[in-house]
């Protein structure tokens, strides 16, 4: 019976391991679903990026009062949670605190201080984080996709940061031991009086419930990630990493439809002879995208690392207009459809069964994809390098080019292109004549 708090620990620890490895596997399987593309370009830019924006929160800060707090948040819960080393350590081999006994009291009473007052000013910017969302209900939060899951899923995640750091703060001011240091106690010695006409028997028991309770509570936030809208604490750093350095204003070109081009134009080439399969000049199956098998595995990062904040949705000038456009929304969709189709290989021993949707018409409705007007304010507004507009030009590259479906206006000024080498129904030969006017 001595060691069954131990042994209980051990359980509680692999449990949560093993589903949270469980969990990443099938995140990475999911991303790996996406067509290769090649991201090695330019390393030293890359490792800047990620310190800069995934670290440095460099982008969060251009609107400064989301962005301190969310400093605030984001140092103080890891900062914090450090100390899970020591709990773990306690955790598996009995003992308490054992930081203590291996580092001087003074330091180890400043580390401790230092996590104190950083818990206090966590739980201070939650709370103004809530009453942005529930109280002054900012517009970007109450978006027609932000209803059932997407909301409750940003309060819940409020709500488990609150709780978290005050067990972190009840287990130190219950520990009768170290509040007798006076050292590190800067919060806590104000919370311990709470406790004092109680017999110290049951001080105990509320220390060790609070320690038990902060443990299992830390378990089960790494397992809710995967769940959550959360996951960018894990995934900021490898998409800030693989994020787009070219110009934001430049769209890639299709490989194949360039060496399809070349060869018509190649008087040595057979018109008639359709390229091999297999071959450099090879069609590929499909131009464009009409599902996420479809897009490339960083576009599918992109997907399940996006924060759901709506700065993107907030800084769209169709979306601003009252068009059907979130970009916010064709991330989430995204998600939601890698997920089914996730769901799907697990149901069928990791092989996808056709089921009779797409991304395109079941997720992401035509109308939404032709709102875009490409100004790429959505990927500037982004504070962790998403691409949504990536997505949206793939999907239209598959309605034009595999449908024929662009709107009448489009097909319209294709056509001119076509005939007189301008947008504009007009005569070559009258092309400039504006200039003369």
């Amino acid at each position: 019976m001595e060691y069954l708090p131990n042994i209980l620990f051990i359980i509680l620890l692999g449990i949560g391991i093993g589903f949270f490895a469980k969990n990443v596997k099938k995140l990475i399987r999911n991303i790996k679903l996406g067509h290769d593309v090649d991201v090695s370009d330019n390393k030293s830019q890359r490792w800047k990026n990620m310190a800069m924006i995934a670290l440095g929160q460099s982008k969060m800060v251009r609107r400064p009062i989301a962005g301190f707090l969310h400093i605030i948040v984001y140092l103080g819960f890891i900062i914090i949670n450090i100390e899970v080393l020591e709990i773990i350590i306690d955790g598996i081999f009995g003992t308490h605190r054992i930081a203590l006994s291996i580092l001087p009291e003074a330091v180890y009473g400043f580390i401790i201080s230092t996590f104190e007052v950083l818990a206090i000013l966590v739980f201070v910017a939650v709370t103004i984080f809530w009453m942005r969302r529930n109280i002054i209900k900012l517009a970007r939060f109450w978006k027609s996709e932000m209803t059932g899951w997407p909301k409750n899923d940003g309060n819940f995640i409020l709500y488990f940061e609150m709780v978290l750091m005050m067990l972190f703060l009840v287990m130190n001011a219950t520990d009768v031991h170290f509040q007798t240091l006076n050292t590190g106690n800067v919060i806590s010695q104000y919370i311990a009086p709470w406790f004092g006409n109680l017999p110290e028997g049951t001080v105990h028991i509320i220390e060790r419930t609070a320690w038990w309770l902060h443990i299992t509570g830390i378990f089960i936030f790494l397992n809710y990630l995967y769940f959550s809208k959360h996951l960018h604490i894990l995934l900021a750093f490898p998409n800030t990493f693989y994020g787009k350095l070219t110009p934001k204003g430049q769209f890639n070109n299709l490989e194949a439809v360039t060496k399809e081009v070349k060869m018509m134009m190649d008087p040595n080439i057979d018109p008639f002879a359709a390229p091999a399969e297999g071959t450099e000049n090879a069609i590929p199956a499909k131009f464009g995208a009409s599902d996420v098998q479809d897009l490339n595995w960083v576009q599918l990062l992109n997907a399940y690392t996006c924060t759901e904040c709506g700065r993107c949705t907030s800084e769209c000038p169709a979306n601003q207009t009252g068009k059907k456009l979130s970009p916010r929304k064709i991330m989430m969709d995204t998600r939601d459809r890698l997920e089914e189709v996730g769901k799907n290989m697990d149901a069928n021993k990791g092989v996808f069964k056709e089921d009779g949707k797409q991304l395109l018409d079941n997720y992401i409705t035509r109308e939404e994809l032709w709102a875009c007007t490409s100004c790429n304010a959505c990927v500037e507004a982004c504070p962790v390098s998403i691409d949504p507009l990536s997505i949206i030009m793939d999907m239209r590259r598959y309605l034009v080019m595999e449908q024929s479906a662009a709107p009448v206006e489009l097909n319209n000024m294709m056509t001119n292109i076509e005939n007189n080498g301008a947008p504009w129904p007009y005569n070559q030969m009258d092309r400039l004549n504006w200039k003369n006017e």
